[in-house]
């Protein structure tokens, strides 16, 4: 595989899943390496959410073990709750549509929809942190909104109210290891 083939394959797609096109998200298992890329995305999101993690923790000086200890929770925290994410609505999506769609097969339209989250590393801004990550969870809500009703074929609200079941929880989760972590660095 040709590595500038990925990259360009893999700046394209980011910038077909940002727009949140839905011709996209509906060719998204149809295309050249899609797998891979989808991974990379996830990938890229994790640790662009650990960037603006690691900035935090060193912040709060943060001993050395610690701070690569807590990088690595936060990349697992991002990559499980795609993994989550994903298996919560292909169960909801079977429940509605049996043997439509696999849990494999909506892991490429999903990792895709974390495109915005790759921007994460903007949370180090100043007073806009929380709600540039804010904004950023929104707009990746909307992508798996976009990619869930084209990759089962129903409505956007049912599509809404099968994205949200597991939204929340990954959306807590993630917030509740960032703030374990920083008690845990301001208790050393």
């Amino acid at each position: 595989m040709n590595n500038e083939n990925v990259k360009g394959g893999l700046y394209t797609t980011l910038g077909k899943a940002l727009s949140l096109d839905g011709n996209f998200y509906e060719n998204a298992r149809h295309t050249p390496q899609t797998n891979q890329i989808a991974q990379t995305i996830v990938c890229l999101a994790a640790l662009s959410h650990a960037l603006g993690s690691a900035v935090i923790l060193l912040i709060n000086l943060s001993p050395l073990p610690l701070l690569i200890t807590f990088l690595l929770i936060d990349v697992l925290s991002v990559v499980g709750g795609y993994y989550f994410w994903a298996l919560t609505i292909s169960k909801i999506g079977q429940w509605l549509k049996p043997n439509h769609v696999s849990t494999q097969e909506l892991l490429i339209p999903i990792g895709y929809a974390y495109a915005p989250q790759a921007l994460n590393f903007l949370t180090l801004i100043p007073l806009l942190g929380r709600p540039i990550e804010l904004v950023l969870s929104v707009w990746s809500l909307l992508a798996v909104i976009v990619a869930v009703r084209q990759g089962l074929d129903i409505s956007t609200n049912r599509a809404t109210i099968i994205c949200l079941v597991g939204w929340p929880l990954v959306q807590v989760t993630i917030g509740l290891v960032q703030i374990w972590e920083q008690s845990l660095v301001k208790g050393f």
